[in-house]
């Protein structure tokens, strides 16, 4: 099924939103359903691109799409990555894959020459609330990003700047290839916070998942307390078919008395996937998931955020209930909550996904998240080598795993793994088209090389989120960064006025940290 168009409500101002609720609406997902892959060949002729067409295609509801010609790193094994290839899409669903398909005779044609297309990528942890203040805390350690954040500024959020915060981060994830993203929202203070959080995922027409939650209390209070998730539930997500859908979202267990026990058993008794923070060096304590087995909730559903300050215990106990890791490289080598565990995780056969954690410090960028995690994971490969006297023949994480990691890995993270993260007849067409003419990626000679070291979000061409086209030609089409910009710009100026000069320029450059 199609999502509605937008009506004219969708347009007003997110704090008459927060205000009168209006636009509440649930994309549904259109049920794949899998055919038969086209023939593979490989050899694909040079061929001069055309001029850009004047103006973009009409994609109306309901038209096929068919990329042409293009190099399709599938991130499916059984395809692999194809030359000169076609992709087709009708509704919602990848269709066919390979050479000279026959499309029906009202598709739009993609010109798929000198691009690469690959499946939607998808960040598994992202504070979008926080994409107001982007920039902020490029200087910051994690005690930094206590002392300003949690303790200072986070009070300051009103609904509407959620709403500006997340609507921008969809904005950019969009725009960046990004087509799922998950909001680990801890802002949400109050049910109008809640709302607006969603309001602005709904109304980017990303793939998003709203992961509910509150850093002002435990979870065993506000999970619990008041009916505020469960009437979310029942009035925005009600089912598991939307383009935006939700989960929960609190820190490991630090007490081997288990306050949190209300919350897990309310997610259990309402089938919610948990993520949550853990393994972070002097905050996440060794015994957290012992604690968490010991009373029952080590789940194969459960996502651990960071993972790096983990015994190996820790990690066995993980792989051992069929958990996943979502690593953000940026974040863990700039911020200190332990080394990209990489190379342990991988040890112990646990699957991976990637995040970009908050873009008040990082880059929110999928591509560096790849870069970031593959140059961690061989740079202390090198050095542990190097520390024996000896060195490294052949690298072990390739650019094919941490591809991998960036959308199939993401795909499963989310309990999504059988409808998106590859380019597979049957899966949703979550896809994203690359330039490979510009002057960092020609000459093209390996797809996914360069897709991980040489790609970049300016090679982002068109975008599409459940069939439907939201960037094309390297122009977005939805949703709207005037409005997004705008919207942001205020919330950074309220909550600098609500900081004050002197806490803002202090946080800009906080003071080294000296040793006494």
């Amino acid at each position: 099924m199609h999502s509605d168009e937008p009506s004219p409500s969708d347009q007003q101002n997110p704090q008459d939103r927060s205000q009168s609720r209006l636009g509440r609406r649930s994309f549904l997902v259109g049920a794949g359903t899998g055919l038969g892959v086209a023939a593979v060949g490989l050899g694909a002729t040079a061929v001069a691109r055309p001029e850009a067409p004047a103006r973009t295609p009409s994609f109306t509801p309901g038209r096929p799409i068919v990329f042409r010609g293009a190099t399709v790193v599938t991130g499916d094994p059984r395809l692999s990555v194809q030359q000169n290839a076609d992709v087709l899409v009708t509704d919602s669903t990848i269709r066919a894959v390979g050479q000279n398909l026959h499309t029906p005779s009202n598709a739009v044609v993609i010109d798929g020459r000198d691009r690469i297309l690959m499946p939607g990528m998808i960040d598994t942890h992202r504070h979008m609330w926080q994409t107001v203040l982007r920039g902020v805390g490029a200087e910051w350690s994690i005690q930094n990003y206590f002392q300003f954040m949690y303790l200072g500024w986070a009070k300051y959020w009103r609904p509407e700047d959620v709403y500006a915060g997340n609507y921008l981060s969809m904005v950019e994830a969009i725009n960046s290839g990004v087509t799922t993203s998950l909001d680990w929202s801890h802002a949400l203070y109050t049910l109008d916070h809640a709302e607006a959080a969603a309001d602005a995922l709904f109304d980017s027409r990303g793939r998003a998942r709203l992961a509910y939650s509150d850093l002002s209390a435990p979870p065993q209070e506000w999970a619990t307390a008041g009916g505020d998730v469960d009437r979310l539930l029942r009035t925005r997500f009600s089912s598991k078919n939307q383009l935006v859908t939700m989960q929960l979202a609190w820190d490991t267990p630090t007490d081997p008395a288990f306050p949190e026990r209300p919350a897990w058993e309310f997610a259990r008794n309402r089938d919610l996937m948990v993520t949550q923070h853990a393994g972070i060096w002097e905050y996440s304590p060794d015994n957290a998931l012992q604690i968490l087995r010991d009373n029952g909730f080590l789940l194969p559903t459960n996502t651990y955020v960071h993972g790096g300050s983990f015994p190996d215990s820790a990690y066995g106990l993980i792989a051992d209930s069929g958990g996943n890791v979502s690593i953000s490289a940026e974040s863990e080598l700039n911020a200190g909550q332990g080394y990209p565990p990489t190379g342990k995780v991988r040890e112990h056969g646990i699957p991976i996904s990637l995040s970009m954690d908050t873009s008040v410090w990082w880059s929110s960028d999928m591509f560096s998240a790849m870069r970031a995690t593959l140059n961690a994971d061989r740079g202390l490969g090198h050095q542990a080598a190097q520390a024996d006297g000896k060195t490294v023949v052949n690298n072990d994480l390739r650019t094919e795993d941490v591809i991998h990691f960036a959308t199939q890995g993401g795909a499963d993270a989310l309990g999504l793994g059988s409808s998106l993260g590859s380019i597979t007849p049957g899966k949703l067409a979550d896809l994203v088209l690359l330039r490979a003419d510009t002057p960092s990626m020609v000459p093209l000679t390996n797809a996914s090389h360069q897709i991980v070291f040489q790609a970049t979000r300016a090679e982002v061409d068109t975008v599409l989120v459940n069939g439907r086209v939201l960037k094309y030609g390297g122009e977005l089409i939805s949703p709207d960064l005037k409005r997004a910009r705008r919207l942001a710009e205020a919330s950074r100026d309220y909550i600098r006025d609500k900081a004050g000069a002197k806490q803002w320029t202090k946080a800009q450059e906080p003071a080294p940290y000296k040793v006494a």
